[in-house]
């Protein structure tokens, strides 16, 4: 039971951390490696609100196929269709990647959130290289904003019954 060397490990908890902090570019160097599928597809998938969007990225021509139809039926407002191709944009992949993309639940604004999430996330699973560049512009972050709930003995969430003075 006393075959540990003390030479193998540092004494103390301070010694361990000295010895990380001798050389920090070692201890900052994660390697990452992409997170492709057997068809060399990234998935993820991207929630906001009530809505799920599974999210599939491959290589190809720019096309974006939102349950099986094509983002402009899909997404008939513009703003909506901006921004499900924000992270794209802002990464110049915009018509290197064909994205297919499952979503149900919440309501049209909640599901181009969600897209947007599963999109930025596929693209950090494709090129782990960009995960620096999208981060800042929080759109590997979940937005955790749901809709509150009823209260008893209150009209909605918040909301009181109209008050009667007589």
């Amino acid at each position: 039971m006393t075959d540990v060397q003390p030479q193998a490990a540092p004494a103390t908890g301070f010694d361990a951390l000295a010895s990380l902090s001798s050389n920090p570019a070692q201890a900052q160097i994660v390697s990452r490696e992409p997170i492709l599928d057997k068809f060399g597809r990234a998935y993820a998938t991207g929630k906001r609100k009530n809505a799920v969007a599974r999210v599939w990225l491959k290589p190809g021509s720019g096309k974006i196929t939102i349950n099986d139809r094509d983002q402009t039926v899909y997404f008939a407002r513009p703003v909506l269709r901006m921004m499900i191709a924000q992270p794209l944009v802002v990464t110049d992949r915009l018509t290197q990647f064909d994205v297919v993309v499952s979503v149900q639940g919440s309501g049209l604004s909640g599901q181009a959130g969600a897209i947007r999430h599963g999109i930025s996330r596929a693209l950090t699973h494709y090129e782990p290289g960009l995960r620096p560049v999208l981060k800042p512009h929080g759109f590997l972050t979940r937005d955790s904003r749901v809709v509150e709930r009823k209260k008893y003995g209150k009209a909605k969430a918040r909301r009181s019954f109209q008050f009667s003075k007589r």
